[in-house]
This record gives structure tokens, sequence and C-alpha cells, in this order.
């Protein structure tokens, strides 16, 4: 048996916004339906944006975490951390972001 990571789903109660932050970021392309995007970025796998109307971005409280998070690493560590601010993302802490709907992920020195 063979298996492989087909999509990383993210919940978001905006679809826009969250697929413009990740696009933005990440470059791809994106593909909407209505309850979907599909962004397709070189060096990922699909990023499947999914509506959930109740999502809200955490408080992150000191010390809190989540389950699941994304490790991105970048040859340029101060240029990756200033495009993911330009696209939205918000610093939690060191290297440790969050996109517009809260979901995090870490930026790391390839």
């Amino acid at each position: 048996m063979s298996l492989k990571l087909g999509a990383v789903i993210i919940d978001a109660a905006s679809l826009e916004e969250e697929s413009t932050f990740w696009h933005q970021f990440l470059g791809g392309s994106v593909a909407a339906t209505e309850t979907h995007h599909f962004l397709s970025a070189e060096g990922f796998p699909t990023l499947v944006i999914q509506h959930a109307a109740g999502q809200a971005p955490p408080e992150w409280p000191d010390g809190a975490s989540q389950q699941v998070h994304l490790d991105i690493t970048a040859a340029d560590l101060a240029a990756a951390e200033s495009r993911a601010v330009e696209a939205g993302a918000r610093q939690l802490s060191g290297h440790v972001y969050a996109s517009p709907a809260g979901h995090p992920f870490c930026l790391r020195q390839a």
C-alpha cells in the first residue's frame, strides 16, 4: 500500500480573505468553487481553503498552540517574514505567524 498527502485543508469563515492571503504569500494559482478554494503552489501540496462559517481566529493566550501547523522554509528568512506580514499574517512569537483565519505556520531558514 502506498500513501501520500493529497492536500492540506484550511477552515475559514472567509474563503476570499484566507485564500488571498495564501496566494499572495505562496504564489501559484487558485481555482474556486462556492465552498472551496484550491491553491496550487510550487513546492506545496494542494492547499484547500474550506468554508467553515463558525471558524474564528483563536485568541492565542500565552503558551497556547494548535495541534497541526505548516512549517515553511525559506532561503531568505527575513524576506519571507516580510512577505507574510505584507500578505496579512500576524506574528505570534519568534518565527511563528498566523494567517488571517488564525491558522499557525512557522517560518524556518532553509
